[in-house]
């Protein structure tokens, strides 16, 4: 097997200090499937449809040898990475909970990175079983995929992207496993390209990738979204409590003004220099003013030795309830990623989008103006980026109830909610057509 180029490490970015101064048939592996039975039924797949559901992930286990569940219960596996992003690893999660949710019977298994790492810390969070595939090394990856593979015998492999999915899907073609593709971005992935002609089904959240791909294979749902998300059901008074519970007469206060700072899982030094530069300014002119802000994991201990305290600011390395700060907050202002994009159309809020323009094809800056098409976000390029600018956009959205209604409800009626559930639905389809049960 022909061993790729290393990727190469992306160059260093800047500290927050100094930014704020300025094919061939190839013979199958062993892989064990089940024999035909011609009186058996096929696999049934019943999608949740109450808003009670909840689901009921299997248990982790570190025994990837132990056997299989009987032969009825239908078995996923789920190749995703972080990166630094979460959207690949959180559609993974989204999915799997739809799956649970819709056949509790079933089974799913995460490969992504060894740990740590956000595939290994959020398949624990969400009680997954979960395998490593090495990263930098394709032919390393492939046979280490290939081994989870084969132990946990899955139906059909579901690829979300990030490093982990090319070795594992390519791992699947070596054993006659059906894959599928998910891809959240406004134009497709290299990896979703290359493998898209060997895929069961690439999913898509736009129409815009569908001229760039087998059109046969594509089918335009959205992007999932975590139940916690879809199915949070608190108040804005409620949720801000949860990030204020000392500030008295909150719960009766509904004309709070309410931003939520996103700059991804690590953080974004641009964004946070410039919140940096207004945020007290912000607080200081309006006293209904709350700033929830998630710094990234990377820049929280420099982030904090910088901020000045304020009881109308919480301040964080990372959001474990995004939920509720997506309940409190009236304004978001974020990077440009699928997955955020996606949340902030499923809980119809005006939106600041900052794109990050180092990402590849410009996946994030294509993203920010679908969303601007669509809802009316505001578009803040990293150049225009400045404590006037995002000033300006902020003062501009709350200054006019119209438009952060307009905003909303464009939002909403843009959004998939049901992105999940139909994505599952067609994967049990074709489980049900190519597999014999």
């Amino acid at each position: 097997m022909a061993s790729t180029a290393a990727q190469r490490a992306s160059p260093a970015r800047s500290t927050i200090r100094f930014l704020s101064l300025r094919g061939t048939q190839t013979p199958n592996l062993p892989f064990r499937t089940r024999a035909a039975a011609p009186t058996r039924a096929r696999l049934r797949c019943h999608l949740s449809r109450s808003s009670d559901s909840t689901p009921t992930p299997t248990p982790t286990t570190s025994d990837q040898d132990a056997e299989p569940d009987p032969e009825d219960s239908l078995r996923v596996a789920f190749a995703c990475g972080g990166a630094g992003a979460g959207g690949r690893v959180y559609s993974a999660i989204a999915l799997a909970d739809e799956l649970h949710a819709s056949l509790p019977s079933s089974r799913s298994l995460i490969l992504g990175a060894p740990a740590p790492s956000l595939e290994s810390a959020a398949a624990a969070a969400a009680s997954y079983p979960f395998a490593p595939i090495p990263p930098r090394c394709l032919p390393r990856g492939i046979l280490a995929a290939a081994l989870h593979l084969r132990r946990f015998r899955p139906h059909v492999l579901v690829a979300t992207g990030g490093a982990p999915a090319l070795p594992a899907c390519l791992a699947a073609l070596l054993l006659g496993l059906p894959f599928v593709i998910q891809d959240q971005d406004a134009s497709p992935a290299p990896a979703t390209r290359l493998l898209a002609p060997f895929a069961l089904r690439v999913f898509l959240a736009f129409n815009a990738p569908v001229r760039l791909l087998p059109k046969r294979k594509c089918a335009v749902y959205g992007n999932p979204v975590r139940m916690s998300i879809l199915k949070c059901q608190a108040s804005k008074a409620e949720a801000l409590a949860r990030f204020f519970p000392r500030e008295e007469g909150l719960l009766g206060e509904q004309d709070a003004q309410v931003v939520l700072v996103l700059g991804g899982a690590e953080g974004s030094p641009e964004i946070n220099v410039a919140v940096l530069n207004v945020y007290y300014e912000m607080l200081r002119k309006r006293k209904d003013r709350y700033i929830i802000w998630q710094t990234g994991t990377e820049t929280f201990c420099e982030m904090e030795s910088l901020v000045r305290g304020h009881r109308r600011l919480f301040l964080t390395p990372f959001l474990h309830e995004l939920e509720m700060a997506y309940a409190a907050s009236d304004v978001v202002i974020s990077r440009a990623g699928a997955m955020t994009c996606t949340e902030i159309l499923v809980t119809g809020k005006p939106s600041i989008l900052i794109p990050l323009p180092t990402i590849l094809d410009h996946h994030q800056t294509r993203n920010a103006y679908i969303m601007a098409d669509v809802m009316g976000a505001k578009v803040i390029t990293e150049d225009e980026l400045d404590s006037s600018s995002l000033t300006s956009a902020v003062h501009e959205i709350f200054g006019d109830e119209k438009l952060m209604a307009d905003m909303s409800q464009k939002a909403l009626t843009a959004a998939r909610p049901n992105a999940s559930a139909d994505i599952i639905r067609h994967i049990c389809s074709l489980i049900g057509s190519t597999y014999p049960t």
